[in-house]
């Protein structure tokens, strides 16, 4: 019995999961009910071992205290480092600067805190408290975040049904008319999906999403469907929204074409990797019955784009987060005082 209680709180998290996962898995706070579950499978298994051993618990118990400021600066590290290559590659704007600043901050943060444990100075302390608690917090979400993430792109659109259509979204032509590297991994992703569905004796259609921006020569969606045409789509199979300037205009319009056509229809959304979550928000949002799958990004683009992305999430929620950092700021200085 004592066992069974150790992990029950374990348990209830791992239903709520798994119940919120049944009803829509594009709920962002999965990742929550995810994260607390393997936290309190942790806690758990500490306690199993703790059956056996005061010594062996307390050490797996402290492991993770431990190894947190060594790991939160190989992070820093990696991320200027990262911030550095995406600067080389992508040139300069406040997008491609977030790897570098996140990195940064870290350091610097890390920094402060020391002086503030060694010096003990008063009006530093009254200015790390608050900060710490509000970090603390947002760092839980980006946890909760990259967890859900990670698990509904492998996992999100398995065992759904047949695909009546596979929207991919567009992201910006080059030399205003071509297809760049990012937009052609995700054309690829979709027309693997695609054929994969015809595979199993399905006729899906390909829905190209994209309108025409400033410096393009035309819409995204018709360089897309050039490029899918090329590969070998049959032209007859694509659908084109050429109308749309964001991602939830992409939705919105694309769900207008696929309803025109069938009422119950499903889908599958396409994007990259880093974008999955919050374009599954959108869609969800949009009431779009889609589930969203990703194409691979370069590796030194993706955690800029995954800090991005997790910023809009943040904020498409930013009553309730800053409120709560809010609170947690005002903690910290009423506990520092």
């Amino acid at each position: 019995m004592v066992h069974l209680v150790l992990f029950t709180p374990a348990g209830v998290f791992f239903l709520i999961f798994a119940c919120g996962f049944a009803y829509d898995r594009r709920l962002i706070r999965n990742g929550v009910y995810l994260f607390f579950a393997l936290l309190f499978l942790f806690v758990g298994l500490v306690g199993e071992v703790l059956q056996v051993s005061v010594r062996a618990a307390g050490a797996l118990f402290a492991v993770p205290f431990l190894l947190l400021p060594p790991m939160m600066l190989v992070l820093a590290v990696f991320l200027i480092v990262n911030g550095v290559t995406m600067l080389r590659r992508e040139g300069r704007s406040l997008a491609n600067l977030l790897s570098l600043a996140a990195g940064v901050g870290i350091i610097l943060f890390l920094g402060l805190q020391v002086l503030a444990d060694d010096t003990g100075w008063k009006p530093l302390e009254l200015v790390m408290a608050p900060v710490t608690g509000v970090l603390s917090y947002v760092s839980f979400l980006f946890t909760c975040f990259l967890l859900y993430s990670f698990v509904y792109g492998r996992i999100g659109h398995r065992g759904r049904h047949a695909v009546d259509f596979v929207v991919v979204l567009g992201s910006g032509l080059v030399g205003g008319s071509r297809v760049p590297p990012l937009l052609a991994a995700r054309l690829e992703r979709g027309r693997t999906a695609f054929d994969a569905e015809r595979a199993k004796g399905r006729d899906p259609m390909l829905l190209t999403s994209g309108g025409q921006g400033p410096d393009e020569d035309l819409p995204e969606a018709h360089a897309m469907a050039d490029y899918l045409i090329a590969a070998g789509v049959p032209a007859d199979r694509i659908l084109i929204e050429d109308k749309s300037r964001t991602t939830q205009e992409n939705l919105r319009f694309s769900k207008a074409l696929m309803q025109d056509r069938k009422a119950d229809y499903r889908a599958l959304v396409v994007t990259n990797n880093f974008h999955v979550m919050r374009a599954a928000q959108i869609a969800r949002k949009e009431k779009v019955m889609a589930q969203v799958i990703g194409s691979p990004t370069a590796r030194y683009f993706w955690p800029s784009a995954t800090i991005r992305e997790f910023v809009a999430v943040f904020l498409s929620h930013r009553v309730l987060n800053l409120g709560i950092c809010a609170l947690l700021a005002v903690i910290g200085v009423v506990l520092a005082l």
